[in-house]
């Protein structure tokens, strides 16, 4: 009578549960720790606890496994696609920074050609004004009263005609420099031109390229983030870690011939049986890779990748 009471008590906590979402909880119903669970239809399933939890640790690294490895399928396509490219990105990248380190460089050899010509400017002015002072000095010796008062202008005169020499040196050595300058930016130009036209050729070579592939990538992107929700974080975090330190970008592989198939380092007979229990997650001692028994992969494992024609 008791047993139907603790029952009944039971059943009327399962039905406060709402039935907006999925739910579980740990009962212990008749001396046994059970998990109640009510699904967003109504269906109340109870099962037993430790029941449950063998079957997920059973099942939770073969699946690890399997979706790593699917993920490295995946991941591996994505490179080929990506390889089809080639280094066209890298180069149109280093065109678009060569481009614009011409842009700037003939842009400082405008500003420098301005800076040279306000400077011709300064000397025109300083001749402008010497030629003035000589034209009054030669009249005020029209009206000197002896001759010392004679020679000290004729001496600022001649300083007047020195400091116009001297102005016309300058403007004669800006107008050199302007003259190489604007001979630079006409070779800098020349260039530019011939870059921003490979530019232009590589842009639309990579254009079609990416045309080409750009749905199969982004396809396959998505597959790649689904399977990445199924693996915890730190095992992904090692999975990418290892693929980006490997050349070939393999982060788990069978292994070949008893050896790794990554670094084809020798296997010993028992971890080659440890990796067939799949019973944890083994890694190569010698590369880091995560190791998948090939029969697992041959039994369980559908792919899921479509070779494009």
């Amino acid at each position: 009578m008791a047993k139907k009471k603790t029952t009944e008590k039971e059943e009327e906590k399962v039905q406060a549960v709402t039935t907006e979402a999925p739910v579980k909880e740990v009962r212990q119903i008749a001396d046994e720790e059970v998990t109640v669970e009510k699904t967003a239809d109504g269906v109340i399933e109870v099962k037993k606890l430790d029941t449950v939890q063998n079957s997920a640790e059973e099942l939770s690294i073969e699946q690890k496994l399997l979706s790593l490895y699917n993920l490295q399928q995946i991941c591996s396509k994505i490179d080929e696609i990506r390889m089809i490219r080639g280094e066209l990105p890298e180069e149109i990248r280093d065109n678009e920074d060569e481009c614009e380190g011409k842009k700037t460089r003939i842009a400082n050899l405008q500003e420098e050609i301005k800076n040279l010509k306000s400077n011709i400017a300064g000397e025109n002015a300083k001749k402008a004004d010497a030629a003035a002072s000589i034209k009054r000095y030669e009249e005020q010796q029209n009206n000197v009263r002896n001759n010392r008062e004679y020679e000290s202008l004729s001496k600022e005169i001649e300083f007047q005609n020195l400091e116009i020499q001297v102005a016309d040196k300058h403007i004669a050595k800006f107008e050199a420099e302007i003259a190489e300058k604007e001979t630079k930016i006409s070779d800098t130009q020349t260039r530019l031109e011939e870059l921003e036209e490979v530019l232009k050729q590589k842009k639309a070579e990579l254009e079609v390229i990416v045309a080409d592939t750009e749905k199969e990538e982004k396809e396959l992107i998505a597959k790649a983030e689904e399977h990445k929700e199924k693996v915890d974080a730190r095992l992904l975090t090692a999975f990418e870690r290892i693929r980006k330190n490997a050349h070939n970008g393999l982060a788990i592989v069978k292994i070949e011939r008893d050896a790794c198939g990554g670094c084809f380092s020798k296997i010993p007979p028992q971890r080659q049986l440890d990796i067939a229990l799949h019973k944890k997650i083994i890694v190569c001692e010698a590369c880091g890779r995560i190791f998948i028994d090939d029969k697992l992969v041959k039994s369980q494992y559908e792919p899921e990748i479509i070779t494009g024609a």
